[in-house]
């Protein structure tokens, strides 16, 4: 990925939206929002709770900059992507994988390239348990998005940029998704260049 763009895009992977996908997130944010701009990559995201936390980090916009004495600047917020963001998605993200995707489109954090994502997003409760262990979930927790209504259960989320991996794809080891993100981030660049610290006034 940073081969593909030049070392220009950080890439980020949300696995989940659960506790490991979080940290995986903590785990590369600050270098890969370090770049010019930044591909999130929410495909197969198992979903959980957590997309608020994701979105909340993608929306941050650099308005300042915090700049020590012999040390590298910082944004203000941190951690805030420097330019543009485009997120990947297919048939495999679903619930809050369904849900990231949607926001993400809702507040213009940038486009989503790929496939429809799958389209369940009504939570469960998982509290009732059974004599033999067995593990009983009703639905609960319905939702609706700005721009969607009650829409994305039973129909997903619609990519702003189509892209299918075909089985020739696949067999050759291509990531048409991918690449097709790298595309258009790196275009959004020509047109909105990556925020930068200003330098510090001479004495």
């Amino acid at each position: 990925m940073h081969e593909t763009s030049g070392g220009r895009l950080g890439y980020l992977h949300v696995p989940d939206m659960q506790a490991p996908g979080w940290a995986q997130i903590h785990r590369d944010l600050r270098v890969e929002v370090a770049r010019e701009g930044l591909v999130v990559d929410v495909r197969e995201n198992r979903g959980g709770h957590t997309s608020q936390l994701v979105v909340e980090k993608l929306a941050r916009r650099i308005v300042g900059w915090d700049v020590p004495r012999g040390m590298r600047p910082f944004s203000y917020p941190e951690d805030a992507p420097r330019g543009p963001v485009v997120a990947v998605a297919d048939e495999f993200s679903g619930s809050d994988g369904d849900i990231v995707n949607a926001a993400v489109k809702a507040l213009g954090i940038g486009p989503v390239v790929g496939t429809r994502t799958w389209g369940g997003t009504i939570g469960i409760d998982s509290r009732y348990r059974l004599v033999d262990g067995t593990l009983v979930t009703q639905p609960k927790y319905a939702i609706w998005l700005d721009g969607y209504g009650w829409g994305v259960e039973n129909h997903g989320v619609d990519p702003d940029v189509e892209v299918v991996v075909r089985p020739q794809d696949h067999v050759a080891g291509r990531d048409v998704q991918l690449e097709e993100a790298v595309r258009l981030a790196l275009l959004a660049l020509e047109e909105n260049p990556a925020k930068v610290a200003p330098q510090l006034p001479r004495a």
